[in-house]
């Protein structure tokens, strides 16, 4: 069911006053996801996003993806990273790159939660598009395609969420299929 209308369907429910179910945090790479593990450390179970967590091992941002937060991240699978030219990833994760490799991975995160209503709320009241500010000082650009959430990056790559809101003890994670990137 696309977003849009899934949370039509709850607003309708609301309004009318029924009782809503909880909702299951979504799985990610078939992994179960958990709200009351931090962002790191559910990442780390995910099959799709091992070319994520090993990046930001090789940046040092564990104990920030561990901390308190709260942050949003977008985070790019393994296919994702697979589209980048070959060798990208390599080179990145190289000690002397640790810099350019922090800025990538930064433009990945937002301070504060969230969630894929905000931005879908954000972008209608923006006639369209939404910018997202990241830590890494990138403003992406958000907007709603076939009610999907598609961002863009300041070079001008597309990703789309593939797995929304899916909540962590830190903050939440939305699943992309593009690697964003700053404008170099």
């Amino acid at each position: 069911m696309k977003f849009r209308a899934f949370a039509a369907s709850l607003t309708a429910a609301a309004t009318l006053g029924l009782a809503l179910p909880a909702l299951a945090n979504p799985m990610v790479g078939g992994a179960k996801m958990y709200e009351s593990k931090p962002i790191a450390a559910n990442a780390s179970a995910a099959p799709n996003l091992t070319t994520l967590v090993a990046a930001v091992k090789a940046a040092g941002l564990v104990d920030t993806l561990a901390g308190p937060g709260p942050f949003t991240v977008f985070a790019p699978t393994n296919a994702a990273f697979d589209k980048l030219p070959a060798g990208t990833v390599d080179t990145l994760v190289k000690p002397e790159n640790k810099e350019m490799l922090t800025h990538i991975l930064t433009c990945h995160v937002a301070k504060g939660v969230i969630t894929a209503e905000n931005i879908m709320a954000t972008v209608q009241k923006g006639n369209g598009m939404a910018t997202i500010e990241t830590l890494g000082g990138c403003n992406l650009t958000a907007m709603v395609k076939d009610g999907m959430v598609m961002l863009k990056d300041p070079k001008g790559d597309v990703a789309t969420v593939q797995t929304a809101d899916v909540k962590q003890k830190n903050g939440m994670v939305h699943v992309i299929d593009t690697v964003l990137q700053p404008k170099m």
